[in-house]
């Protein structure tokens, strides 16, 4: 979902020399030497920092579900399919070329040859299958993308000779390719998995155009070029290292002293400064995600659905668009984007309305109001760059109408997990597409089998669940798109979220950083980026 966007050479390395503060020395973009790139005068070689607001969960994508950890995990691993450079179009990855039976129960991969895992074993059918059994065998808790994306679907995954792969499906799955084009599916090395144990989340082995070298925990994680990476000429850069910087604003600070040479989390209020400032660029992530405030269905009065009613008439969401988006971000009514083939644009938002909010909570009982807790994230994410203001201002809009909310909030991976487990009364998230198919907003979030999964508002509807089940079944995308529209209408009617944002994310660059494209899904590729000469 979006888009990216440096003092010159010499007056970088004037800069990293001086240890200006915010990055340890040893972090700076190092900008050397390299060999004539492609046409443009760019130049291979050299570190890129990536200034990040917060730190993995997780280096093995397969245990995770948060962006932080796929912005590294889609450089070091491939997936058997992938997305184009800036949309979620079907390319071959690992797999050269694939095709169905009739029924549509068996997909049959051909697999590139000649590729090789950063610990040196083979790349084959093999490896996929033994991929696949892994997530598979594993619990939902532990593999939850395995499961919101094809639970018990897959009946078979069996290697017809060393570079072809069957799969067979209990029934239909419609995104199926696409679903194993998304970051948590990319291919580990199952020597390095046995290997390493419980610790291969911190000692990831894939076939990505860069190798892992050092994670320091809510620091830096440091990657290093695959010399002997299956594309010819990829990837440009020696270096990447992914710095933790959660303030927004000391973010920028370090981008304009050259300490980090592209950001993420950019302020919509900074835009316009970035964009007048020559030695920097701008970029925008095509717009795939919506940010919500989750409501707990199975906690104290979110039970009741008037009163899930009443919160949603009782946030005032231009406002938020307004200070916190500069006006770049546009009210969600649903809980996906509009650009998703399925997006019901006939459901009736709830309006900005106090007094239906406090005639609602009287109906449900609670005309004197009641006292819960508002959970705010710790980090920047590029659906809500700052989830605290965010956080106090629904917190005042809710006082409003006689609701207290207490604001609460952990570091991020305890924050997750906490949600996750259903410990939130009301909590701030959102989503960033992972394939572009409705199915990976509506299902994945809103269904009842992935409670205790990624549908942290604890939300369960039969109606609702029979509808996304009978979309997964048919590749008839017209049915397809009718089964997704009913069920937003049903949704929007039963209320477990405040659907609050759609944004176009903003990013930051320093002026000499070339080929970074960033990728609707928040899943950048960084094999092309280089520096201009």
């Amino acid at each position: 979902m979006k888009r990216r966007f440096g003092l010159m050479f010499f007056a970088f390395i004037l800069i990293i020399s001086m240890g200006l503060a915010g990055c340890n020395n040893d972090s700076g973009g190092k900008k050397t030497g390299g060999e004539s790139g492609s046409e443009g005068g760019s130049s291979s070689g050299g570190t890129l920092v990536f200034g990040r607001g917060g730190d993995s969960t997780s280096l093995d994508p397969a245990v995770t579900t948060e962006g932080e950890a796929f912005k590294v995990t889609k450089n070091i691993y491939e997936t058997l399919i992938e997305f184009g450079e800036q949309d979620t179009e079907i390319h071959p990855g690992l797999a050269e070329e694939w095709s169905e039976s009739e029924d549509g129960l068996k997909h049959t991969l051909k697999l590139r040859k000649g590729v090789k895992f950063h610990d040196g074993t083979d790349f084959n059918a093999e490896a996929v299958v033994f991929n696949f059994e892994r997530w598979k065998a594993g619990n939902k808790e532990q593999f939850y993308y395995y499961n919101s994306q094809f639970g018990d679907v897959i009946k078979e995954v069996k290697a017809v000779d060393e570079y072809t792969v069957e799969f067979t499906l209990n029934r239909i799955l419609a995104p199926f390719y696409k679903n194993l084009a998304m970051s948590p599916f990319g291919i580990a090395s199952p020597a390095a998995i046995e290997k390493y144990g419980d610790k291969f989340i911190e000692n990831p082995v894939g076939t990505g155009p860069f190798k892992f070298k050092e994670w320091k925990r809510n620091d830096k994680v440091t990657l290093v070029k695959n010399e002997d990476y299956w594309e010819k000429g990829l990837p440009k850069l020696d270096e990447v290292i992914f710095r933790v910087i959660p303030e927004n604003s000391a973010r920028l600070n370090a981008l304009n002293t050259g300490e980090v040479d592209i950001i993420d989390g950019v302020n919509f209020s900074d835009v316009e400064s970035i964009e007048n400032n020559k030695d920097l660029q701008t970029f925008y992530r095509p717009s795939l995600n919506v940010a919500y405030l989750g409501l707990n269905n199975e906690r104290g009065p979110l039970k009741d659905k008037k009163v899930r009613q009443a919160l949603n008439h009782a946030v005032n969401k231009q406002a938020l668009i307004d200070a916190f988006f500069a006006g770049a971000a546009e009210a969600a009514k649903n809980p996906m984007p509009k650009s998703v083939a399925g997006y019901n644009d006939d459901v009736e938002p709830y309006e900005y309305d106090p007094a239906k909010a406090k005639e609602l909570l009287k109906e449900a009982g609670y005309e004197d109001g009641f006292e819960i807790e508002l959970w705010a994230m710790p980090v920047p994410r590029p659906y809500m760059p700052d989830g605290k203001k965010v956080a106090e201002a629904i917190q005042k809009d809710f006082a409003e109408v006689g609701v207290k909310a207490k604001i609460v909030s952990y570091e991020w991976a305890t924050y997750l997990e906490k949600t996750r487990v259903g410990e939130a009364d009301t909590f701030l998230l959102g989503w960033t597409g992972d394939n572009g198919d409705a199915d990976n907003f509506m299902y994945v979030l809103l269904d009842k089998d992935n409670i205790d999964s990624n549908n942290y508002a604890r939300y369960a509807s039969d109606e609702v669940h029979d509808l996304f089940i009978k979309a997964q079944s048919t590749n008839d995308q017209a049915e397809r798109e009718k089964l997704y529209k009913e069920a937003q209408l049903l949704i929007k009617e039963d209320a477990p979220w405040i659907p609050l944002v759609h944004s176009e994310p903003a990013l930051a660059g320093r002026a000499d950083v070339t080929g970074f494209k960033a990728h609707p899904t928040g899943s950048d590729l960084l094999a092309t980026v280089e520096f201009k000469k």
